[in-house]
Protein backbone atom coordinates (compact mmCIF):
# COMPACT_ATOMS: atom_id res chain seq x y z
CA UNK A 1 0.00 0.00 0.00
CA UNK A 2 1.31 3.44 -0.94
CA UNK A 3 1.09 6.21 1.65
CA UNK A 4 1.90 9.59 0.14
CA UNK A 5 2.94 12.92 1.68
CA UNK A 6 1.68 16.25 0.36
CA UNK A 7 3.35 18.97 2.40
CA UNK A 8 2.99 20.08 6.02
CA UNK A 9 1.02 17.21 7.67
CA UNK A 10 -1.05 15.95 4.73
CA UNK A 11 -0.98 12.22 4.03
CA UNK A 12 -3.06 10.15 1.63
CA UNK A 13 -3.61 6.42 1.18
CA UNK A 14 -6.05 3.91 -0.25
CA UNK A 15 -7.10 0.87 1.79
CA UNK A 16 -9.68 -1.74 0.85
CA UNK A 17 -10.63 0.40 -2.13
CA UNK A 18 -11.35 3.53 -0.07
CA UNK A 19 -9.46 6.81 -0.38
CA UNK A 20 -8.37 8.59 2.79
CA UNK A 21 -6.70 11.96 3.41
CA UNK A 22 -5.45 13.34 6.73
CA UNK A 23 -5.28 17.08 7.52
CA UNK A 24 -5.94 18.37 3.97
CA UNK A 25 -4.17 21.74 4.11
CA UNK A 26 -3.81 22.40 0.38
CA UNK A 27 -4.93 25.93 -0.47
CA UNK A 28 -2.32 28.31 0.92
CA UNK A 29 0.19 25.52 1.46
CA UNK A 30 3.30 26.54 -0.51
CA UNK A 31 4.60 22.96 -0.49
CA UNK A 32 1.42 21.20 -1.60
CA UNK A 33 1.42 19.37 -4.92
CA UNK A 34 -2.37 18.90 -4.81
CA UNK A 35 -5.32 21.00 -6.00
CA UNK A 36 -8.23 21.10 -3.58
CA UNK A 37 -10.83 21.03 -6.34
CA UNK A 38 -9.33 17.85 -7.82
CA UNK A 39 -8.89 15.74 -4.68
CA UNK A 40 -11.18 12.69 -4.63
CA UNK A 41 -11.57 10.96 -1.26
CA UNK A 42 -14.05 8.91 0.72
CA UNK A 43 -12.80 9.93 4.16
CA UNK A 44 -11.16 13.02 5.65
CA UNK A 45 -9.51 12.61 9.07
CA UNK A 46 -8.43 15.59 11.16
CA UNK A 47 -5.89 15.68 13.97
CA UNK A 48 -6.97 19.17 15.07
CA UNK A 49 -8.46 22.41 13.84
CA UNK A 50 -5.61 24.83 13.19
CA UNK A 51 -5.83 26.32 9.72
CA UNK A 52 -2.79 24.41 8.46
CA UNK A 53 -4.61 21.14 9.26
CA UNK A 54 -8.31 21.89 8.86
CA UNK A 55 -7.37 23.40 5.52
CA UNK A 56 -9.74 22.52 2.67
CA UNK A 57 -11.81 20.03 4.65
CA UNK A 58 -15.15 21.78 4.10
CA UNK A 59 -14.81 22.32 0.35
CA UNK A 60 -13.50 18.81 -0.33
CA UNK A 61 -16.19 17.19 1.83
CA UNK A 62 -19.01 19.16 0.20
CA UNK A 63 -17.81 18.36 -3.30
CA UNK A 64 -17.01 14.67 -2.81
CA UNK A 65 -19.45 13.69 -0.06
CA UNK A 66 -16.53 12.34 1.98
CA UNK A 67 -17.11 11.40 5.61
CA UNK A 68 -15.24 13.76 7.94
CA UNK A 69 -13.81 12.14 11.08
CA UNK A 70 -12.75 14.48 13.89
CA UNK A 71 -13.37 15.48 17.47
CA UNK A 72 -16.93 16.67 18.26
CA UNK A 73 -16.01 20.35 18.67
CA UNK A 74 -14.38 20.49 15.24
CA UNK A 75 -17.33 18.75 13.63
CA UNK A 76 -19.82 21.04 15.36
CA UNK A 77 -17.88 23.99 13.95
CA UNK A 78 -17.79 22.53 10.42
CA UNK A 79 -21.45 21.55 10.52
CA UNK A 80 -22.64 24.90 11.85
CA UNK A 81 -20.45 27.05 9.60
CA UNK A 82 -20.35 24.98 6.41
CA UNK A 83 -23.40 22.74 6.67
CA UNK A 84 -21.48 19.47 6.67
CA UNK A 85 -23.72 16.52 7.48
CA UNK A 86 -21.65 13.45 6.62
CA UNK A 87 -19.53 13.45 9.76
CA UNK A 88 -18.38 10.96 12.39
CA UNK A 89 -17.39 12.37 15.79
CA UNK A 90 -14.71 10.60 17.84
CA UNK A 91 -12.67 11.41 20.91
CA UNK A 92 -9.39 10.40 22.55
CA UNK A 93 -9.35 6.70 23.40
CA UNK A 94 -12.13 5.91 20.95
CA UNK A 95 -11.64 3.16 18.39
CA UNK A 96 -13.94 2.68 15.37
CA UNK A 97 -13.76 0.34 12.39
CA UNK A 98 -14.56 2.05 9.11
CA UNK A 99 -14.64 0.59 5.60
CA UNK A 100 -10.93 1.24 5.10
CA UNK A 101 -9.72 0.12 8.55
CA UNK A 102 -9.71 1.14 12.21
CA UNK A 103 -9.22 4.64 13.55
CA UNK A 104 -8.16 5.34 17.13
CA UNK A 105 -7.68 8.83 18.49
CA UNK A 106 -4.81 9.28 20.94
CA UNK A 107 -3.51 12.25 22.85
CA UNK A 108 -1.19 14.96 21.60
CA UNK A 109 0.22 17.98 23.42
CA UNK A 110 -0.54 21.12 21.46
CA UNK A 111 -3.25 23.78 21.18
CA UNK A 112 -6.39 23.62 19.05
CA UNK A 113 -8.46 26.49 17.69
CA UNK A 114 -9.46 28.22 14.48
CA UNK A 115 -9.08 31.95 13.91
CA UNK A 116 -11.91 33.47 11.89
CA UNK A 117 -11.34 36.25 9.36
CA UNK A 118 -12.65 38.80 11.89
CA UNK A 119 -10.05 37.65 14.42
CA UNK A 120 -12.46 35.61 16.54
CA UNK A 121 -10.79 32.53 18.01
CA UNK A 122 -12.95 29.40 18.08
CA UNK A 123 -11.97 26.59 20.47
CA UNK A 124 -12.05 23.22 18.73
CA UNK A 125 -11.43 20.66 21.47
CA UNK A 126 -8.32 18.66 22.28
CA UNK A 127 -5.51 18.14 19.75
CA UNK A 128 -4.89 14.52 18.84
CA UNK A 129 -2.74 11.94 17.18
CA UNK A 130 -4.26 9.13 15.13
CA UNK A 131 -3.58 5.40 15.01
CA UNK A 132 -4.76 3.92 11.71
CA UNK A 133 -4.96 0.15 11.36
CA UNK A 134 -5.10 -0.52 7.62
CA UNK A 135 -5.03 -3.65 5.50
CA UNK A 136 -1.27 -3.17 5.05
CA UNK A 137 -0.23 -2.24 8.59
CA UNK A 138 -0.48 0.32 11.37
CA UNK A 139 0.13 4.02 10.79
CA UNK A 140 0.69 6.43 13.68
CA UNK A 141 0.22 10.07 12.67
CA UNK A 142 1.27 11.93 15.81
CA UNK A 143 -0.38 15.18 14.78
CA UNK A 144 1.16 18.37 16.09
CA UNK A 145 2.69 17.56 19.45
CA UNK A 146 5.51 17.94 21.88
CA UNK A 147 7.39 14.98 23.28
CA UNK A 148 5.52 12.86 25.84
CA UNK A 149 6.35 9.49 27.35
CA UNK A 150 2.95 7.91 26.65
CA UNK A 151 4.03 7.63 23.04
CA UNK A 152 5.63 4.43 24.27
CA UNK A 153 2.31 3.23 25.67
CA UNK A 154 0.59 4.00 22.37
CA UNK A 155 3.23 2.05 20.43
CA UNK A 156 3.15 -0.83 22.93
CA UNK A 157 -0.61 -1.11 22.45
CA UNK A 158 -0.38 -0.68 18.67
CA UNK A 159 3.04 -1.66 17.24
CA UNK A 160 3.74 0.92 14.56
CA UNK A 161 4.72 0.06 11.00
CA UNK A 162 4.81 3.63 9.74
CA UNK A 163 5.01 6.85 11.76
CA UNK A 164 4.55 10.44 10.62
CA UNK A 165 6.12 12.83 13.12
CA UNK A 166 6.70 16.61 13.16
CA UNK A 167 10.26 17.95 13.22
CA UNK A 168 9.68 21.66 12.59
CA UNK A 169 10.30 22.86 16.16
CA UNK A 170 8.83 26.17 17.42
CA UNK A 171 5.21 24.89 17.31
CA UNK A 172 5.92 21.15 17.73
CA UNK A 173 8.78 18.81 18.47
CA UNK A 174 12.05 19.64 16.84
CA UNK A 175 14.59 17.15 15.54
CA UNK A 176 16.06 16.32 18.97
CA UNK A 177 12.74 15.44 20.59
CA UNK A 178 11.30 13.79 17.48
CA UNK A 179 14.30 11.51 17.05
CA UNK A 180 14.17 10.68 20.77
CA UNK A 181 10.48 9.79 20.42
CA UNK A 182 11.27 7.45 17.55
CA UNK A 183 14.36 5.84 19.09
CA UNK A 184 13.10 5.46 22.67
CA UNK A 185 9.30 5.35 22.58
CA UNK A 186 7.69 4.54 19.23
CA UNK A 187 10.33 2.43 17.42
CA UNK A 188 8.37 2.06 14.17
CA UNK A 189 9.57 0.12 11.18
CA UNK A 190 9.50 3.28 9.06
CA UNK A 191 9.22 6.99 9.85
CA UNK A 192 8.51 10.07 7.73
CA UNK A 193 9.28 13.58 9.07
CA UNK A 194 6.49 16.13 8.56
CA UNK A 195 5.47 19.66 9.58
CA UNK A 196 8.66 21.44 8.52
CA UNK A 197 9.82 23.95 5.88
CA UNK A 198 6.28 25.17 5.13
CA UNK A 199 6.92 28.48 6.91
CA UNK A 200 10.03 30.33 8.07
CA UNK A 201 9.31 29.46 11.71
CA UNK A 202 9.70 25.74 11.01
CA UNK A 203 12.65 25.55 8.63
CA UNK A 204 14.64 22.37 9.28
CA UNK A 205 17.04 20.04 7.52
CA UNK A 206 15.42 16.58 7.54
CA UNK A 207 18.82 15.01 6.91
CA UNK A 208 19.70 15.91 10.50
CA UNK A 209 16.65 13.96 11.65
CA UNK A 210 17.67 11.01 9.48
CA UNK A 211 21.13 11.00 11.05
CA UNK A 212 19.68 11.08 14.57
CA UNK A 213 17.26 8.18 14.09
CA UNK A 214 18.69 4.74 14.83
CA UNK A 215 15.55 2.66 15.45
CA UNK A 216 13.62 3.07 12.18
CA UNK A 217 14.04 3.39 8.46
CA UNK A 218 13.72 7.09 7.60
CA UNK A 219 12.01 8.22 4.39
CA UNK A 220 12.35 11.91 3.56
CA UNK A 221 9.53 12.58 1.14
CA UNK A 222 8.99 15.48 -1.19
CA UNK A 223 5.32 16.44 -1.69
CA UNK A 224 3.74 13.83 -3.93
CA UNK A 225 6.18 11.08 -3.04
CA UNK A 226 5.16 7.98 -1.14
CA UNK A 227 6.42 5.22 1.09
CA UNK A 228 5.34 1.58 0.80
CA UNK A 229 3.56 0.04 3.76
Amino acid sequence: MKVSFHGQSVIYFESKGYKVIVDPFITGNPLSDLKADEVEVDYIILTHGHGDHLGDTASIAKRTGATVIALPEALDYLSNKHGLENVHPMNIGGNVEFNFGKVKYVQAFHSNSFTEENGEIVYLGMPTGIVLETEAGTIYHTGDTGLFSDMKLIADRHPVDLCFIPIGDNFTMGIDDASYAINEFIKPKKVVPIHYDTFDYIKQDPKDFEKAVTEAEVSILKPGEYVEL
